[in-house]
């Protein structure tokens, strides 16, 4: 099933690809990536909301949400996507996320920001809002800062454009002297 925010594929730079990889080499913009989301964990952390690895919040359709990303946080998840080891993933059917394994996230260490902010939880709803846009713009500042240019985008539009669910069959590597990454198909 294709959701319609694929069009929005059609939308991005040529180089949209390229963009991602460049950044995913960039070791500071990995860094600054992590310490956004341990920012937002300190936040998390004193309003303690309630998580019930229910796995709602991975079933888009069937919960009526989306999932939004920026380039800076697809490059460091395609980097630590590509770089560690995880388990198998099923195949996906273009429903929910494809991380989603046995009704739990399989790369919950390095999901994405929206991910990380939304609870099921009826009372983090009254904060949710808030801290996400201040997160947000801190996570669109340093793509300026950081010189790498900012697009925000569907999570599964932006795996698509990557063709992120096929490289469970691929092996991806960083050239540190260029800080471009190389993908190649096993």
């Amino acid at each position: 099933m294709q959701v319609s925010y694929d069009r929005a594929v059609d939308c991005l730079p040529d180089d949209f690809v390229a963009q991602v990889y460049r950044a995913a080499g960039r070791s500071e913009v990995r860094d600054a990536v992590v310490k956004v989301y341990e920012d937002l964990q300190r936040e998390i952390d004193a309003r303690r909301p309630r998580c019930d690895a229910s796995g709602r919040c991975c079933r888009f359709e069937e919960f009526d949400h989306r999932l939004f990303v920026t380039t800076i946080e697809l490059a460091t998840f395609l980097y630590e996507l590509e770089t560690r080891d995880w388990p198998p993933r099923e195949k996906w059917n273009g429903a929910g996320c494809p991380f989603q394994v046995g009704g739990l996230c399989s790369v919950h260490p390095i999901r994405p920001y929206g991910c990380r902010i939304f609870f099921c939880d009826a009372t983090a709803a009254s904060w949710q809002h808030e801290q996400y846009e201040r997160f947000h713009a801190r996570l669109k500042r340093l793509h300026q800062e950081l010189d790498v240019p900012y697009i925000y985008m569907e999570w599964r539009s932006a795996l698509r454009a990557l063709d992120l669910p096929e490289l469970a069959q691929s092996q991806f590597s960083f050239d540190s002297t260029t800080q471009a990454g190389k993908l190649s198909t096993v």
